[in-house]
């Protein structure tokens, strides 16, 4: 006998060997109906799976958030079996679910094309109607591996080869076909629903190794209703008109080639962008206590494996080495020579916290094949900063980095999302014991700052300490990971940093690694994306635009700009000889935020017509108030509170 227990609390006992399904028929028929997967002490298994042993059990519906993800495995299934009937002689090799959906990859010699995917979504949709019963079955290795290869899978039999001898495997069978698969999986296809849609192809090598041949993958989206499909396509939608690469192309902020791969080509008003972000970032530092620094760009290999970054980063440096003998990789993270300067001289308990920050240049090797626009490149800089602080010190200076932490996204517009706890990786340095403290304290800190749950994610954590992961969400819903906050007990004792403490004694500091965007330049990319490239005035590379409506007005809108740029607006002038909505729409579709339209009227009386972004109406006003007032519009927000905080204290005092 094997006893259940029930999310309730409740304790019943069974035998051995009854289904999920039998279990929920016992408490009531609708229940047994409804029922899709179970869940034994937190594992996730088939409805119709025998249970062998007691434990915390749950019986899941299609609609619970558990469920989706097999959802979208079972799409990716029958999304198989409906290739190899429309294409015969099609391999196939793996398709997992993914965040929002599914893929799989085929071998096939002829490609598909985006036509065959609505023939393959169609067959889909049939399969899903065939009502097929999903079966588990535990094959032994050997007859596994002669069954693929008689049917000519020679993907899957290499894949059941790697496969320790002796091992069982199991294969899930949907009506006539088959595929490896560890499960779990819904009861038939027709539990999957039709709320998926295929969305792309690609090319991916086998097993991800380019040296292997090229598969055909096909991606796809799969979701518990067709409201929450026809909600997320409209999020890529969004996405789709929001992206950072078409939008940094049309408004002529950057651009990449293939001659330098994953490295950034600023073009004049992106690097303006860049640099607004950087010296509001810069601003926002000096404000709360951090020293700015600037550490050497290449260091000797010796200081790498002093660090451990060699041993676990190694293959992702750039390195070189000189006629004189010398082995010098290019600097992938700061926090090394960061360890350097808080070395150099004595530093007392007096000095601690110490809030070291840098925008550190930074050079890492990513696969050709995974670099995307901005988002993930090969050379990036950090708003990267550490403090050296004593254990005392941790809970207070997590606080206040989240206090930072949270303004700043506040002025961007987007706001945090929710908090992980990255846990001891698999390959790490320190002991456990080091380790224990390390993440205790930190989930101590994390609580004490965050007024949120914190999510563990086991594993995940760097190979010198645990980390907390700040993910952000934007204009249309989707979330973002940028700032991180990491506590280091490790990197001090390898690299010999220490203070003096108040009794005379020599200790080491402990080490907060912290990032706010984490890289610059994916956080200006997301920015891109969620301002969709309509930029708050504080923020627009190009503020204001005056144009003329007719050559009279040349000589004052040239005064104009001189006056809007002396009151520090960054401004253009456009007194082309074309018509004014011509001009005023070509300056829309370049989302410049305000365009001010001078004509001979407004020439005479020294006035500018003010156009906003997004607004068909106008504001008349004389020059100089437009100036005062854009100018004011136009100050970043944290130099905004503190003109709101200056004029508060006149009016007091």
């Amino acid at each position: 006998m094997i006893d259940l227990i029930f999310p309730d609390g409740t304790k019943r006992e069974f035998e051995a060997g009854v289904t999920g399904k039998e279990v929920a028929a016992s408490i009531a028929i609708s229940l047994a109906k409804r029922a899709v997967l179970v869940k034994l002490d937190g594992e996730l298994l088939d409805v119709d799976r025998a249970l062998e042993r007691g434990g915390k059990f749950e019986i899941l519906s299609r609609d619970a958030p558990e469920a989706l993800e097999t959802i979208r495995h079972d799409v990716s299934h029958i999304l198989a079996e409906a290739v190899q009937e429309l294409f015969p002689g099609t391999q196939v090799t793996i398709g997992p679910a993914i965040e929002d959906g599914f893929y799989y990859d085929f071998a096939r010699d002829t490609p598909f094309s985006l036509d065959d995917l609505a023939a393959i979504e169609q067959r889909m949709k049939e399969i899903v109607d065939r009502d097929e019963p999903i079966v588990r079955e535990v094959w032994s290795r050997d007859e596994a591996i002669a069954h693929f290869k008689s049917i000519g899978e020679i993907y899957k039999a290499e894949i059941i080869e790697g496969i320790p001898a002796g091992e069982d495997v199991t294969v899930y069978r949907q009506g006539q076909w088959k595929d490896l698969c560890r499960g779990p999986h819904l009861p038939s296809t027709k539990a999957a629903g039709k709320a998926f849609k295929l969305t792309k192809l690609a090319g991916a090598y086998w097993r991800g190794d380019h040296r292997n041949p090229m598969l055909q993958r096909i991606y796809g989206t799969a979701w518990a209703s067709e409201a929450d499909l026809a909600a997320h396509l409209h999020r890529l939608e969004e996405a789709e008109k929001r992206d950072h690469r078409k939008i940094g192309k049309a408004m002529d902020l950057f651009h990449m080639q293939e001659e330098a791969k994953g490295m950034i080509f600023w073009h004049a008003k992106g690097w303006t962008l860049y640099r607004t972000v950087e010296a509001y970032m810069r601003r926002r530092l000096d404000a709360d206590g951090y020293v700015e620094v600037k550490a050497p760009q290449i260091m000797d290999r010796e200081m790498w494996e002093r660090s451990g970054h060699w041993q676990k980063f190694g293959k992702n440096m750039f390195t070189c080495e000189t006629e004189e003998g010398e082995s010098l990789a290019v600097k992938p993270m700061n926090c090394p020579g960061h360890v350097q300067i808080f070395n150099h001289g004595q530093k007392s308990y007096r000095d601690l916290p110490l809030r070291m920050a840098e925008f550190g240049a930074c050079h890492r090797y990513e696969p050709s094949g995974a670099l995307h626009g901005i988002f993930r490149v090969r050379a990036f800089t950090q708003d990267d900063a550490h403090i050296f602080c004593r254990e005392d010190q941790i809970e207070e200076e997590s606080t206040k980095f989240v206090r930072l932490l949270n303004s700043i996204y506040s002025d961007f517009n987007m706001h945090l999302d929710s908090v992980k706890l990255a846990l001891r990786p698999e390959e790490r340095f320190g002991t456990d014991a080091v380790w224990d403290v390390a993440e205790q304290k930190l989930d101590r800190a994390a609580r004490q700052a965050v007024n949120m749950p914190v999510d563990p994610l086991p594993g995940e954590g760097a190979f010198y300490g645990p980390k907390l992961e700040f993910h952000l969400k934007d204009a249309i819903g989707r979330t973002w990971q940028c700032g991180t906050l990491q506590l280091d007990y490790v990197l001090p004792e390898r690299l010999d940093a220490e203070y003096t403490a108040e009794d005379g004694s020599k200790q080491r500091p402990v080490m907060l690694h912290r990032a706010i965007c984490g890289s610059m330049e994916r956080f200006i990319g997301v920015m891109i994306e969620n301002f969709a490239g309509a930029f708050p005035l504080w923020l627009s590379p190009v503020q204001v635009v005056v144009t003329t409506i007719t050559s009279d007005a040349d000589d004052f809108a040239l005064k104009a700009a001189a006056t809007l740029r002396a009151r520090g607006l960054r401004v253009e002038t456009d007194l082309r000889n074309e018509k004014i909505n011509y001009k005023i729409r070509e300056h829309s579709l370049a989302k410049v935020p305000v365009i001010a339209v001078i004509g001979r009227r407004e020439a005479e009386e020294g006035k500018l017509a003010l156009r906003r972004f997004g607004s068909d109406g106008q504001q008349i006003l004389m020059l100089d108030e437009a100036a005062n007032l854009l100018a004011s519009e136009a100050q970043p927000p944290d130099v905004a509170r503190q003109t709101v905080e200056r004029v508060g204290e006149v009016q007091a005092g």
